[in-house]
C-alpha cells in the first residue's frame, strides 16, 4: 500500500530509536507492553486489545490525570511484522465503519545499525483536522511516547 503525503493535511514523526525493530514491534503488538509506553505520562493507556493482522483490532482507552477517558478504536489495514503497520480509526475490527474518524497512519520500523529508524505518517481528512491534532501536541506527545517506547524496548 502506498500513500501520498500531503503537508497541508498530514503530520510526520521520525526518530532513531536505540532498539531493534523486533523490540519495538513487541512494544506495539503486546497489550501489556503497549500500556506501559503508549501515552505521554501522566496520561496512560489501558484495556489494550491488539490483533495485528489486516482487519484486526487496535483498541485501548486513553486516560488522563484528571479522569479524562478517550476510547481509541481502530483497525489494521496492512501488517508486515517488525517492519510496517497501517491502521485507521475510520474502521474498527473487521473493517466495520465508524461514525467519527480522526486519522489513519503508517508506522515503519527500518533497521539502522544497532537501532531503528521509527517513522509515523499520520493522515487526516482535511487541514482543520491536522491543525487540531497538531494543537493537541502531536510532536511533543509522540516524542515523549517515543522516549518511553525506547526505554521499554531496550529492556526486552
Amino acid at each position: 500500500m502506498t500513500a501520498t503525503f500531503d503537508p497541508a493535511r498530514d503530520l510526520v514523526f521520525e526518530r532513531r530509536i536505540a532498539a531493534t525493530p523486533a523490540q519495538i514491534w513487541a512494544c506495539w503488538t503486546q497489550p501489556a507492553l503497549l500500556e506501559q509506553w503508549f501515552c505521554p505520562k501522566p496520561w496512560r493507556a489501558t484495556d489494550a486489545e491488539i490483533d495485528p493482522r489486516p482487519g484486526g483490532r487496535f483498541n485501548c482507552i486513553i486516560r488522563g490525570p484528571d479522569g479524562e477517558e478517550m476510547p481509541n478504536r481502530g483497525c489494521f489495514l496492512e501488517v508486515v511484522p517488525e517492519r510496517r503497520m497501517v491502521w485507521t480509526d475510520a474502521m474498527e475490527e473487521g473493517y466495520r465503519p465508524r461514525a467519527e474518524p480522526f486519522m489513519s497512519g503508517i508506522l515503519t520500523f527500518t533497521p539502522d545499525g544497532d537501532g531503528t529508524l521509527y517513522r509515523a505518517v499520520v493522515f487526516h481528512a482535511d487541514a482543520e483536522t491536522r491543525a487540531k491534532h497538531e494543537a493537541m501536541g502531536f510532536q511533543e506527545g509522540w516524542g515523549k511516547a517515543a522516549d518511553q517506547l525506547e526505554a521499554l524496548a531496550r529492556t526486552l
